[in-house]
């Protein structure tokens, strides 16, 4: 299997605002799990007149110790990565505190196949922001820029925001330095997903800064990685078909040989997109797109 230079050396203190750089800081909601690691980092651009990027869960607590931290400043703007609830439900709570203006992509997309198999913490459909942004626009506050980059695929509404004076990356769910990102459909779409780590590579980024876990200070070897994870995946699934195993409860322990138990439904959603990718290619056919369809190769 390809490997990714994970980097899990990562700590923080719930409820304290942390400088991570000369402009960016940090303050990480109390939601730790196995698709939120420590919890969702919500970032603070700029001093005085600043802007919240994904200000996290609906979490009156970790709102409030957002603002204790901000003694004397003023929020003015509010960016949503993407409509997952351990991001951008944070959005209402702090726009109802600051009367700040909130910004996103849009609202959440096609929604999910199976409700009672949701991944990561759910879709926030009651998102929608104040002012949508589109690649290539930039957000200016008093003393930062911030460019948008619309990165679909985890989420199709998921974007991440450069802060353009530090050529700093706030990448959301898009690359995490401590996991993959879960591709669920049918919102979530492996195809698009690997155009927009492609689009990360001719990029001048220095540095990201996902919302989960440690930053990635050597971005382009990192993507390349995980475009390699994802293209063995692919592989994976195909070798399963050729061995006339049609099933994703089948796929899963062959292709995962080392995955926790709570863990499988969230494979099978990562197996299931890459398969509808294979459907779509002409490679594979199926009576039924789903969860427990039967799929095969074609020729």
């Amino acid at each position: 299997m390809t490997a990714i230079k994970f980097n899990k050396e990562f700590s923080c203190d719930y409820g304290v605002l942390e400088r991570v750089s000369p402009m960016l800081r940090r303050i990480v909601a109390p939601n730790p799990g196995p698709f939120t690691f420590h919890g969702t980092g919500t970032y603070v651009v700029g001093k005085g007149e600043v802007a919240v990027i994904d200000p996290g869960p609906n979490d009156p607590g970790h709102i409030g110790a957002l603002m204790s931290a901000l003694p004397g400043e003023r929020v003015t703007h509010i960016l949503a990565t993407h409509t997952h609830k351990d991001h951008s439900p944070g959005c209402r709570l702090l726009k109802h505190l600051t009367n700040a203006t909130v910004y996103g992509y849009g609202p959440h997309g096609r929604g999910w196949i199976l409700r009672d198999e949701m991944v990561e913490e759910g879709a926030d459909m009651e998102f929608i922001p104040d002012i949508q942004v589109r690649t290539g626009e930039v957000i200016k506050g008093k003393d930062w820029s911030i460019e948008c980059v619309h990165t679909p695929g985890h989420t199709s509404n998921h974007i991440c925001y450069q802060l353009r004076e530090e050529k700093a990356l706030l990448c959301g769910d898009h690359v995490m330095a401590w996991s993959t990102s879960i591709i669920s459909p049918p919102d979530g779409n492996l195809a698009v997903y690997l155009d927009s780590l492609e689009l990360l590579l001719v990029r001048d980024d220095r540095i990201f800064w996902p919302c989960h876990g440690p930053p990635i200070e050597d971005p382009k070897p990192f993507v390349k990685s995980y475009i390699a994870h994802r293209q063995e995946r692919i592989r994976q699934v195909r070798s399963c078909l050729q061995k006339r195993i049609q099933f994703i409860d089948d796929m899963v322990p062959e292709i995962y040989t080392r995955l926790p138990g709570h863990m499988r439904p969230a494979a099978a959603r990562s197996v299931l997109s890459t398969l509808i990718f294979l459907i779509d290619r002409g490679e594979v056919s199926t009576e039924k797109i789903s969860l427990d369809g039967a799929y095969e190769l074609i020729g």
